[in-house]
């Protein structure tokens, strides 16, 4: 069996100090977002528990679909990391960023600079420094852990994201040659490619990143992004389905008005047969509304929900 811990949208704090020209545009919007909402509903502390408890369920790896810092300030960059490290080594941790992580362009290429050792496919060596690095491959035995980077700088009161035409075809061959290896594919994308609906959130070339999926196929789509868990079955090849599961905010605390903070934990294990040869547990685990200690809230069986068994 492999045990999988999926983290997304810790937006960790508090703000850096920043020079004025820094706060011009965008970033003085989201940095009054941050000041007026978002600092009060998201906190170390409550992220510290949440840690604290993944390391008790001792995962095999860890996934984290970005949007770890807030406006794209320089110095937020290296919070990330920091925060990556307590997570564990490069090896045991991967990272695709968030439309936060690409806020503005002067910094939108900064994760992949300071993440690096996160978001590096098996045998690549050397910095990744811009968007060809995606989609990269980890294989952790049985299972293929495909990073994919929706992550493009918007205009004020947008956070939409953007696949594009040439990484989506890369994605295509990736899934085919992974499949043909009989692996579990776990595609891991910060914007849902099912189930957002808010316009100035989506994903915008969605549909086309669906019919990649529905060609070529995945066990598992991972995301973030929205802050409220959600599971959504979208069409794969050959009359099959497709989960896209979006875990909440890894920062919110028991009392947010959203969704209370929390991550997923995956339990994957080949059970042989013909057709679908997986068996995939999902565990909610986070704070009950109004509670302050870690539990598991939800297990559900992906895989009966994929193959209709």
């Amino acid at each position: 069996m492999f045990v999988l811990a999926h983290v997304t949208d810790a937006h960790l704090g508090p703000l850096p100090r920043a020079r004025f020209a820094e706060l011009a545009g965008k970033r003085a919007l989201g940095v009054l977002n941050w000041r007026r909402g978002r600092q009060h509903r998201f906190s170390i502390a409550t992220i510290d528990l949440l840690v604290d408890d993944i390391k008790a369920m001792a995962p095999d790896h860890i996934a984290v679909t970005g949007d770890l810092v807030n406006v794209g300030l320089a110095a937020e960059f290296a919070t990330g990391l920091n925060f990556l490290k307590s997570l564990g080594d490069g090896p045991d941790v991967t990272v695709v960023p968030g439309n936060h992580d690409a806020y503005v362009r002067s910094t939108a290429h900064h994760s992949l600079l300071n993440w690096g050792d996160y978001m590096r496919g098996d045998g690549v060596n050397g910095d990744v420094t811009d968007e060809s690095a995606f989609p990269f491959v980890r294989r952790r035995g049985d299972v293929a852990l495909i990073g994919v980077s929706s992550a493009i700088p918007t205009h004020p009161f947008m956070a939409t994201g953007k696949v594009g035409r040439a990484q989506r075809e890369r994605l295509g061959a990736v899934l085919d040659g992974l499949g043909a290896e009989g692996l579990f594919r776990v595609v891991m994308i910060h914007h849902p490619p099912a189930g957002l609906r808010a316009g100035h959130k989506r994903l915008i070339d969605e549909v086309a990143v669906r019919d990649v999926l529905a060609r070529h196929g995945a066990e598992l789509v991972i995301c973030g992004h929205d802050h409220v868990p959600m599971v959504e079955m979208i069409p794969g090849p050959n009359s099959g389905l497709i989960p896209v599961v979006e875990a909440p905010s890894f920062a919110a605390g028991p009392e947010d008005r959203h969704w209370p903070g929390g991550y997923h934990l995956y339990r994957i294990e080949r059970v042989g047969g013909a057709g679908f040869p997986w068996r995939c547990t999902m565990e909610a685990r986070g704070f009950q509304r109004g509670e302050t200690t870690v539990a598991s809230r939800s297990t559900r069986v992906i895989t009966e929900a994929i193959t209709g068994r």
